[in-house]
């Protein structure tokens, strides 16, 4: 990428979470060191997991820097999950949602996810097999850790590469894919996305005839159904159709912070009647938000966009577009756009590690510490000042220990009910 289309892709991103906090990353001051210690000694007697970080194959090779080794563009890889006590991730199998819902469409698709579950295989097949392990069930997860290597899952977001054909299910599972979302930002051929929201505008309004038959392929296979993306439609009529819990793999809380990636109490009491866990994440925009002025934000750039011409959604074909458009005109797009995300509607202040464990405590009130989990979307914009890269995974540690979590509790929250959802959706498959 040239120096100049870097300088414009970087001004096309909308201003987001503020650059880390370095005081975020250590204990306070104020704190007792026993209850330090305390925290440490749990943090190390815990499996932790981390349920969405996103990956890139290109750190998947034997040629050049790779994931088996600290990476400065990353803020995960197996060097910093040890550094930081992490344990278990699931890597993501992610492909940005295309209107192009045609056989070519859903080709291109399953190719790109191909390319990033052969990536996971090679991690663990030839990058650091000493050091990590890829599991299939919950019971190879514990195995794993006990062994003392970093436990490898794969999650599949987005749908789409399943395209129309149902048995594209079972192959993603083979692979290893333990759980799919059947929608991600902008509506897929199986179900509406929370995107939907923007504009009042659906295309199944919830899941279509297909995606009702993946979720029933995805109980019979033991797959859990994530439904962090799709509508909340679609969440509502997953929870009638499925016949093993569900999960939410990286989402927040609506009271907390109102955007429609996150979960409203009705379907957080859902949740917990499905007996289905929320992976809640250390995403910034989602754990911390002015709605309002989120909204006219949206709002402001969505109309910039009409003015110019622009109609697409995902944010590489913006980038794109606008990049195409004549100088004088992209140069007047970006000025217009940065009056906006920079004047009119700043960014709020970063969000901390003790903002993202308010939504924990949320849903531990709400609906039951059985039904709370942690996930960072790290790689995929996640992270807040604390909790900036897998090296910082203690302090989410230490924040539940001052707020009184028990180590029972704490072990629950960190990978017990993530692990317990899942041998439940096993053993529907093995019944069914």
């Amino acid at each position: 990428m040239s120096f100049r289309r870097s300088l414009i892709t970087r001004a096309l991103l909308v201003v987001g979470a503020a650059a880390p906090s370095v005081l975020g990353a250590q204990p306070r001051a104020s704190d007792d060191p026993a209850l330090v210690a305390r925290a440490r000694a749990i943090h190390d007697r815990v499996m932790t997991l981390d349920t969405h970080v996103d990956i890139s194959p290109a750190n998947f090779t034997s040629t050049g820097p790779n994931y088996a080794q600290k990476l400065p563009r990353t803020q995960v890889d197996i060097a910093k999950m040890e550094e930081g006590g992490l344990d278990a991730a699931f890597l993501i199998v992610y492909v940005g949602q295309s209107p192009d819902l045609t056989p070519q469409g859903f080709a291109r698709a399953k190719e790109s996810a191909m390319e990033k579950f052969a990536a996971v295989q090679r991690l663990v097949d030839s990058l650091a097999p000493g050091r990590v392990g890829l599991a299939r069930t919950a019971a190879e997860a514990r195995a794993i850790y006990a062994s003392g290597r970093k436990v490898i899952f794969i999650g599949i977001e987005n749908g789409f590469p399943v395209g129309s054909d149902l048995g594209n299910v079972q192959r993603f599972h083979a692979l290893g894919g333990r759980y799919m979302s059947l929608a991600h930002n902008g509506h897929s051929q199986l179900s509406d996305s929370n995107t939907g929201e923007r504009d009042n505008v659906w295309l199944h309004n919830g899941l279509s005839p297909l995606g009702k038959q993946v979720i029933a392929e995805m109980n019979r296979l033991g797959m859990m159904i994530d439904i962090s993306h799709p509508s909340k439609a679609s969440m509502m009529q997953t929870l009638q159709l499925t016949k093993a819990p569900i999960i939410a793999s990286h989402s927040g809380v609506r009271a907390i912070c109102n955007h429609s990636r996150n979960l409203d109490d009705e379907q957080l009491d859902g949740m917990k009647k499905n007996g289905g866990v929320v992976q809640l994440v250390a995403f910034n925009s989602y754990v911390k938000c002015d709605a309002a002025k989120t909204a006219a934000r949206e709002a402001a750039i969505q109309a910039l966009r009409r003015e110019y011409g622009i109609t697409a959604t995902n944010q590489r074909e913006v980038t794109t577009a606008v990049q195409a458009l004549p100088e004088a005109r992209r140069n007047a797009f970006l000025a217009a756009q940065e009056d906006i995300t920079a004047r009119r509607y700043p960014a709020d202040p970063a969000a901390t590690v003790s903002d993202f464990v308010d939504h924990i405590d949320y849903v531990v009130k709400r609906i039951g510490v059985d039904h709370a989990g942690i996930s960072s979307d790290f790689d995929g914009g996640g992270g807040v000042d604390g909790w900036r890269n897998a090296s910082e995974t203690f302090n989410v540690t230490l924040e539940m220990v001052r707020r009184g979590y028990t180590e029972e509790q704490i072990a629950k929250i960190w990978s017990g009910n993530l692990l317990r959802v899942l041998e439940q959706v096993e053993r529907v498959a093995t019944t069914r």
